[in-house]
């Protein structure tokens, strides 16, 4: 199974410097012994001048040339092992919003709290427009993050925030079971982000 790394950026402020660093990274080959999956910036719950990069892990010189950019103000690693999804041959879809979304649970938990979103997405992606692209453990540690529990990154696509708004219907099967899996979270944040890279095809 592919492991991924997820870059959390800080680029130097303003359109010229985002630009100047997407042009840099689709110059730079990630896909060489790798594949790139997607650039994230901001649109809710980000300081202005952050991202995030995910890669499925491929030439760690890559990377680091990645964070050594001029354009980035600060970068930090963490490792993320597929969980459920992605499923084989997953691609991000452009267009629309991608919801990032962090939970802290209990390690006696996290199957459970897995298998709980297996069971929901099912009826969730069939309701609204949205995919679930991947569930993600962080497989890295961090400073002060407690023992005994683990830390998962579910990254997900709606249509727009308008399809969030409406996916948060309580009568929905998805999200009783998503009820469900909230009596196992001990914490979570989410942000809001657009899909910069890669580009659609013209």
């Amino acid at each position: 199974m592919a492991v991924y790394d997820y870059l959390t950026l800080t680029l130097a402020r303003g359109p010229a410097a985002r630009a100047a660093f997407v042009k840099r990274l689709g110059a730079m080959g990630l896909t060489d012994g790798g594949k790139a999956a997607g650039l994230f910036v901001p649109q809710l719950g980000w300081e202005a001048a952050q991202g995030a990069l995910l890669v499925e892990r491929g030439d760690r010189a890559a990377l680091e040339a990645v964070s050594a950019a001029p354009e980035v103000v600060s970068c930090e690693f963490h490792e993320l092992a597929p969980t459920i999804r992605p499923l084989e041959n997953a691609a991000l879809k452009a267009g629309g919003i991608y919801v990032h979304r962090w939970f802290e649970v209990d390690s006696s938990t996290f199957n459970e709290f897995v298998a709980l979103s297996g069971e929901a997405w099912p009826d969730f992606e069939a309701r609204f427009d949205t995919n679930i692209f991947g569930l993600f453990e962080l497989t890295s540690t961090r400073p002060g993050d407690a023992p005994g529990h683990k830390h998962l990154l579910l990254l997900t696509r709606y249509a727009s925030h308008g399809v969030w708004e409406d996916s948060r219907d309580p009568s929905t099967a998805a999200m009783q079971t998503f009820a469900r899996r909230a009596m196992l979270t001990l914490s979570t944040r989410a942000a809001s982000t657009l899909l910069v890279m890669p580009q659609p095809a013209a």
